[in-house]
């Protein structure tokens, strides 16, 4: 019997009947791009139920597969298609075996319903605020109820509201100062028996508290946790990812089916040898009555996001320090002083109660927060523990990309699959995310509190320690020496303009390091930095820095209080120590000359990592099948090239869905030409050019003449935007665009955005006075209108894109990634058979540079045409994007549409035609 799942040819659990086809095909090609272990890149353009199909798609199969594995296990107990037992006796094994497996399910799900009831009733007692008056606060675990006092009266408030460090009274201080010092010395780490893998602190305590409660037999057996299989779904933001449970509940899908016989497969139940036993049922008659979930099979589900989103410690948050490092403090700290939402020691079982909350109705970030408010219970901690036993794990980027992050949450992404939501951001924020500045001033911080510190404790420090910190001590000195002899050198070469230098210099880690000397070049960074981080030295040396500060302030007689660093210095030595010591040839160290009017210039390092791919390979490698969705991937060909280069052809797919929207409500149309005549092209050379920017005026002014409601333009820099404007007010261009619609500039301050868009949106709406004919709004590609903003129906029936926005080649760190490109494509090149192949290859550096581009106008299209009633222009100002090799990089379904126009009255005549037919068509529908 093949247990391989066939691809459905329908899906009957998605909610909106019957789907458009190519949410059919989207959702075909999803099915078997998991089943198949592939690693596939799809293109849905918004507007077209991305979300919820890659949802109804995943989820169909995760169900699948879940039956497949209950098949599977009857079908080896069978043995297979050979059995050699007696029937009676391999029935009888299978008829026992499926009532186990049922019996378990169904007791899985009352435990879970049990656990919505509680939540359902720590509401309610909430909303009648039942406790509000007490003296006593009542702190309700879900099995055991705590009597605690008012959190403001509790003993913990001596590690959560006071400074490390500092004594309960200026009297007993001078008392106490040589015995409060023995805080900041280094702590003795257990030996770590992790196959020298780093696990974080707190997930080492929760594994312990688990290993306690098993030992003690409060959970016996149950809490044997298995793996599932599990699908992670990560997006760029939170607030991307609130959108997927809202979509998750429209699904149709059912529930489990029972375990299939298939002892007894194709026979008839009368031929059965065994008498049939009835169902178990699922639980009383009051528990299965309609709920909150409805008839639906609900997934069990875990949103995971960071301590400052999900800590619920005001007390914690409200402190000006670190809020990691901060509860970090208090999982140190034994019963009465740790943290309060952390259950009391020897009932950690309340913890596992709130996971069974967690994964008994979905809930994103907020609503996850709420929960732990209700119960009292850190929903931080208790969203890890939901993890294991999760179906569906919605999570930010960064704590999916990151290694060190996946460790501390116990993510495995072995056999799982991996769905990448809006991944046009997938490489940028992995080379962000590789990224580390070091600025000389944290340097040259960091250096000095670590010899006070080497100072004062050096007599009380074992030899151990003090080895390390020496060598700690030798990598500072010699990293800030080096900077302070390059800018001196720097600053000194630019002003006697001696030669011709730039504000910044790019080396690799091996020339760096060799700047810093012989001594320092040998000196193993990795076992630095492992020490810094199990010995948590930076947080306490920062500690003490802070507290001799504020007894210097206290000695002198002056009020002034000394403000706490958010993040000891030298966490941020430690992050780019680790980078130097990355075990690859891609990284580079950047110097950079910062000046500032009126200050002395000074001088900071960057590391940044040339290739996105290793950080991502671990996760290609591991999980069963990597989905990559975003409505504009295009140009697909740079996301493999980038990111897939390692991973076998075969096993790479894509898939490219038209839009929802008829064909004739998209116009897409090159404008090459000018009204004189001359090809338009706005290359930088020529952006400053007044006679180029003046016709520029002139063809915005006659599309808005013939483009009702809303028009946005697009320029490819605030440099050029801004000397527009400055132009077009002194020609009075400003005034004529005013006349036929109100105008509006994309702000230089984020705070601003909002406001700029009500006041946009009431002048399409014709809400503001003396207005007519809508509203024109400037913007910048790649800025903060052109990417996540939702310009549906009239607030954008035109969409034009000015010139092409080619990043600056004045940058060391691009200039450095081309030629890097550059040279992995000469090396692949130079190891191919073909030599005509290699003689044609195309500029890899020159294919980087015009991708980058393009992925920033293709996300400037995408505003428009937002569902599949919407219609809009789209105008592409500029003779290049005529070109093949431009045009083949646009979505494929603006790419079907495109006219490239020879005459500009011509266009504006279409424009206008193709205007009044949509108008007309919705009058009329």
């Amino acid at each position: 019997m093949d247990l391989q799942l066939p691809t459905p040819d329908d899906f009957p659990a998605f909610p909106y009947q019957p789907p458009y086809s190519i949410q059919i095909d989207l959702m075909k090609h999803l099915y078997t791009s998991i089943e198949q272990k592939k690693v596939t890149i799809i293109e849905s353009p918004t507007g077209t139920g991305k979300t919820l199909t890659l949802l109804c798609s995943s989820l169909t199969w995760l169900m699948d597969e879940r039956d497949r594995a209950r098949k599977g296990k009857m079908r080896a107990i069978a043995g297979g298609d050979e059995i050699d037992a007696k029937d009676w006796v391999v029935e009888q094994t299978l008829a026992r075996v499926r009532r186990e497996m049922e019996a378990d399910e169904r007791e899985y799900e009352e435990k879970l319903a049990k656990a919505r009831k509680r939540e359902q009733q720590l509401r309610r007692m909430a909303a009648g605020r039942m406790n509000k008056k007490a003296v006593g606060c009542y702190v309700i675990w879900p099995r055991v109820s705590v009597l605690m006092p008012p959190p403001s009266a509790q003993k913990y408030t001596n590690a959560a509201t006071r400074a490390p460090g500092e004594p309960s009274s200026s009297k007993a201080r001078g008392v106490e100062d040589e015995e409060d010092d023995s805080a900041f010395l280094p702590e003795d780490e257990p030996t770590n028996d992790d196959g020298g893998e780093y696990i974080s602190p707190e997930l080492r305590a929760l594994m312990e508290r688990v290993d306690r409660i098993r030992r003690s037999r409060h959970l016996p057996g149950e809490e044997e946790e298995v793996a599932c299989t599990k699908i992670y779904y990560a997006s760029r933001t939170h607030s991307q990812l609130t959108q997927v449970l809202p979509e998750m509940s429209k699904l149709k899908l059912k529930p489990s089916v029972s375990v299939t016989n298939y002892h007894n497969q194709g026979r008839s139940d009368e031929s059965s040898t065994l008498p049939q036993k009835r169902s178990l049922p699922v639980g009383d008659d009051e528990e299965n009555e309609q709920d909150e979930c409805g008839s639906h099979k609900q997934f069990r589900t875990v949103a995971l996001g960071s301590r400052k989103q999900l800590c619920i410690n005001n007390e914690l948050k409200a402190k000006s320090r670190d809020l990691d490092e901060a509860c970090r403090e208090l999982l140190g700290e034994k019963a009465g002083k740790r943290c309060q939402y952390l259950p009391p020691a020897g009932e950690e079982v309340a913890m596992l109660d709130f996971r069974d909350q967690i994964l008994a109705m979905p809930k994103d970030i907020e609503d996850l927060a709420e929960a732990g408010r209700l119960g009292n219970i850190c929903p931080y901690f208790g969203s890890r523990k939901a993890i294991a036993q999760a179906e569906l794990v919605t999570l930010p980027y960064n704590l999916l990309l990151q290694k060190s992050a996946r460790e501390a949450l116990g993510i495995d992404l072995k056999d799982q699959v991996v769905i990448i939501d809006e991944a046009h951001n997938l490489i940028p924020t992995l080379l962000s995310l590789s990224t580390n500045v070091l600025s000389y001033s944290c340097l040259a911080i960091s250096f000095q509190q670590v010899c006070t510190y080497v100072q004062r404790f050096k007599n009380r420090l074992s030899a151990v320690n003090m080895l390390h910190l020496k060598r700690l001590v030798v990598f500072l000195d010699a990293t800030k020496k080096a900077m302070s002899e390059w800018r001196d050198e720097r600053v000194a070469a630019l002003k006697n303009k001696q030669q011709k230098l730039e504000k910044s210099e790019v080396l690799t880690v091996v020339d760096f390091m060799g700047r810093l000397g012989k001594k320092a070049s040998s000196i193993n960074l990795l076992e630095i930095e492992s020490y810094l981080k199990k010995s948590k030295i930076a947080r306490k040396i920062s500690e003490y820095a802070d507290k001799q500060a504020e007894k210097e302030v206290g000695d002198a007689g002056s009020s002034r209080k000394v403000k706490r660093r958010t993040l000891p210095p030298l966490h941020s030595v430690e992050d780019f120590m680790v980078s130097l010591s990355l075990p690859n040839d891609d990284g580079r160290v950047t110097f950079t000359l910062i000046e500032v009017p009126g200050q002395e210039a000074t001088v900071e390092l960057r590391y940044q990592l040339l290739n996105p791919a290793p950080n991502f390979l671990e996760v290609v490698q591991d999980a069963r099948a990597v989905v990559l969705a975003g409505g504009t991937m295009s140009p697909i060909s740079d996301v493999i090239n980038q990111l897939f280069y390692t991973v076998p052809p075969e096993r790479i797919t894509n898939f490219s869905c038209g839009h929802v929207i008829p064909e004739e409500n998209l116009q897409t149309l090159v404008v090459s030409r000018g009204p004189k005549g001359g090809d338009l092209d706005f290359k930088a050379s020529r952006q400053s050019d007044p006679a180029v920017i003046s016709e520029l005026g002139q063809i915005l002014f006659n599309y808005a003449c013939v483009v009702s409601a809303g028009m946005i333009v697009f320029f490819p820099s605030y440099s050029f935007l801004n000397h527009a404007k400055e132009i077009w007010s002194k020609s009075k261009t400003l005034d004529r665009f005013a006349a036929k619609k109100s105008v509006f500039f994309e702000p230089q301050q984020s705070m601003e955005v909002d406001t700029v868009l009500r006041e946009y949106a009431a002048a399409v709406q014709g809400q503001l006075p003396d207005k007519k004919g809508g509203a024109l709004l400037f913007a910048v590609i790649g800025a903060k209108l052109s990417e996540g903003l939702n310009f549906a129906d009239d607030l954008a029936r035109a969409v034009v894109i000015v010139g092409l926005p080619f990043p600056n080649l004045g940058s060391p760190e691009l200039r450095e990634r081309m030629k890097y490109v550059k040279m992995l494509e000469d090396k692949r090149l130079a190891g191919s058979a073909d030599k005509s192949k290699r003689e044609s290859g195309k500029d890899a550096a020159a294919e980087l540079y015009e991708n980058l581009c393009m992925n920033a106008v293709n996300q400037s299209i995408g505003r428009a045409i937002r569902h599949r009633n919407d219609w809009a222009s789209l105008l592409l100002l500029d003779r290049r994007y005529g070109t093949p090799s431009i045009r083949n990089k646009l979505p494929k379904w603006i790419r079907k549409e495109l006219v490239v126009s020879d005459g500009f009255g011509q266009t504006i005549k279409d424009v206008a035609a193709f205007s009044s037919q949509r108008r007309k068509h919705a009058a009329s529908s």
